[in-house]
C-alpha cells in the first residue's frame, strides 16, 4: 500500500483516464469545500477539488436572486482563517460575499476542476481507495470526457442546497402563464403589474413576495402550514446573535420562550395575517427538523397594509387561474415556485451507511462530519456557514495528523535507507 503514496507535486498520471490523487478529493466548489481546501492548505495537506459548474460557488453565483443579503451578521458567515473586510456592511450583499469567496479562493490558492461532474464514487474495499468518475466538457460542448480518479481521503461538499425541489402540483404544467423556480428569479421588474403567486413561505419566499411588491406587481404567498417569523434585530440586536448568547446560558426552552415574547414585542402577533406559528419553538424546531425561522427584513410591513396577500394550500391550477384548499380561486399571471433546495449526494455517492437516503450523513449533529474508510461530510449541518466552517476544520485535522504522521515516517525510512546504502558502500 505504501508505494501508493509517491510524493508528488498535485497528481501522477496512472494511464489517460485514470488519476492518483495525493491527498484528498473534495467534491464540491461552493463555501463548505473552498473552507475545506484552506483548511487542508494550512495542514500542509495537497487536495484536489472537482466543480461541476463553470465557477466556485455557483449557486450564489448564478442561482439568487439580485437583492439577496446574507441574514446573519458577517462574524457568523466567514470562512476559517480569513474575516470578512473590515469596511463591509453587517450583511453583506450577494455581490460583495461572492468577491469575498473569489478572494478566499486566491489567498490560500484553490484552483478547482471546472466542469467536472463526478457520476459515481465508490470505496474500493480491497486496496482502500476511493475511485471517482467524472466527466467533463464546457456547457453546450458535444465532446465528453470521462475520467476516474482514486484517492485515499473523498470530503463530500456539494450542500444542502445542490438541486431544485419542484413539486408536484394538479394542473400546474398546464398552466398557461409563466412558472419559475426561485433559483432562476433574479428581479422582479419583469413581474412589474402582474398577479403572481410565490409558492413557500421561507426566507426565501419572503424576500422575493417583497422585492416583487417593491416592483409593483401583486403578489400572493402560499403558506401551507405554520411557520415561525422573527424580527431579523431586536431593539437593534441581531436575533441570532441573542440566540446563541442565550443558549450558552439557558436550556433550549427558555430561549425559545424569551425570542417568542420579544418577537411579540416588535412584530405584534402574526397569526391574524394567516402566518400560524409551530407549537415548538423556533430553537426546537431548527434543531429537531433543521427547519429555519424566517428573518423577516420587511414583509411583515407589506402583509399588514394588504401589498402581500398570504394564501392557503393549492388544491389545483386550471389554466389562468389557482384554486385553494378553502374553495377560493384567483386568477394568476405568473407562479414562482420559492420551493427550497435538496441533497444530490444519494444520485452519485455509492454507499449506505453514513448517508442516509435524503443525502444527509446519519448521525446527527455534531458527530455528522466523519464516516468509515476515509469519508468526510461538510456543510450538511443545516447550521449555514458557520456550521460548514466548524466541519472543515474538523475535517483537516483530521487528515491532517494521518497526513503528518506518515509523512515523517516515509522522511525515516527513505533517511534510513540512504544511511544503509552510504554504509554498505563504505
Amino acid at each position: 500500500m505504501d508505494n501508493l503514496f509517491r510524493l508528488v507535486d498535485h497528481e501522477d498520471t496512472l494511464s489517460n483516464r485514470c488519476i492518483w490523487v495525493n491527498g484528498p478529493i473534495i467534491v464540491g466548489a461552493g463555501p463548505s469545500g473552498l473552507a475545506t481546501a484552506a483548511c487542508l492548505r494550512e495542514q500542509g495537506v495537497p487536495f484536489m477539488v472537482l466543480e461541476r459548474a463553470d465557477c466556485i460557488a455557483s449557486l450564489w453565483q448564478k442561482r439568487t436572486y439580485d437583492r439577496l443579503k446574507l441574514h446573519l451578521p458577517k462574524q457568523f458567515c466567514q470562512l476559517p482563517n480569513l474575516p470578512f473586510p473590515q469596511d463591509f456592511p453587517e450583511y453583506p450583499t450577494k455581490k460583495q460575499f461572492i468577491d469575498y469567496l473569489e478572494l478566499y479562493a486566491k489567498r490560500f490558492e484553490i484552483n478547482p476542476r471546472f466542469n467536472e461532474s463526478v457520476q459515481t464514487a465508490s470505496y474500493d474495499q480491497t486496496s482502500g481507495l476511493w475511485r471517482v468518475k467524472t466527466t467533463s466538457g464546457h456547457p453546450g460542448s458535444t465532446s465528453c470526457n470521462e475520467i476516474e480518479y482514486v484517492c485515499r481521503w473523498l470530503v463530500v461538499a456539494t450542500g444542502e442546497n445542490a438541486e431544485c425541489v419542484v413539486p408536484e402540483i394538479e394542473g400546474l404544467s398546464e398552466f398557461k402563464g409563466d412558472v419559475i423556480h426561485a433559483c432562476d428569479y433574479k428581479t422582479g421588474e419583469s413581474f412589474r403589474g402582474k398577479k403572481v403567486l410565490v409558492v413557500g413561505c421561507g426566507n426565501s419566499g419572503m424576500e422575493l413576495s417583497l422585492d416583487l411588491c417593491n416592483h409593483n406587481a401583486s403578489p400572493k404567498i402560499v403558506v401551507r402550514s405554520s411557520v415561525h417569523v422573527l424580527p431579523r434585530e431586536i431593539f437593534g440586536k441581531s436575533t441570532f446573535e441573542l440566540a446563541v448568547m442565550m443558549m450558552q446560558w439557558l436550556p433550549l426552552w427558555l430561549a425559545d420562550k424569551i425570542l417568542l415574547i420579544l418577537a411579540w414585542l416588535v412584530l405584534g402577533s402574526v397569526a391574524k395575517y394567516g402566518l400560524k406559528r409551530p407549537l415548538e419553538g423556533p430553537l426546537e424546531l431548527k434543531n429537531k427538523q433543521g427547519k429555519t425561522p424566517v428573518l423577516d427584513i420587511g414583509t411583515l410591513v407589506k402583509i399588514r397594509s394588504g401589498e402581500i396577500k398570504v394564501v392557503p394550500g393549492i388544491k389545483r391550477f386550471n389554466n389562468g387561474e389557482v384554486e385553494l384548499v378553502n374553495g377560493e380561486k384567483h386568477d394568476v399571471d405568473a407562479v414562482v415556485l420559492a420551493t427550497g433546495y435538496r441533497s444530490n449526494v444519494p444520485s452519485w455517492l455509492k454507499e449506505g451507511e453514513f448517508f442516509s437516503k435524503n443525502g444527509f450523513p446519519k448521525s446527527p449533529f455534531p458527530n455528522g462530519w466523519k464516516g468509515n474508510g476515509g469519508l468526510y461530510a461538510v456543510g450538511f449541518t443545516k447550521r449555514g456557514l458557520s456550521g460548514a466552517s466548524s466541519d472543515a476544520i474538523k475535517i483537516s485535522q483530521d487528515i491532517g495528523q494521518v497526513w503528518k504522521r506518515e509523512t515523517k515516517q516515509r522522511k525515516q525510512c527513505t533517511i534510513t535507507a540512504c544511511q544503509r546504502r552510504c554504509i554498505s558502500q563504505f
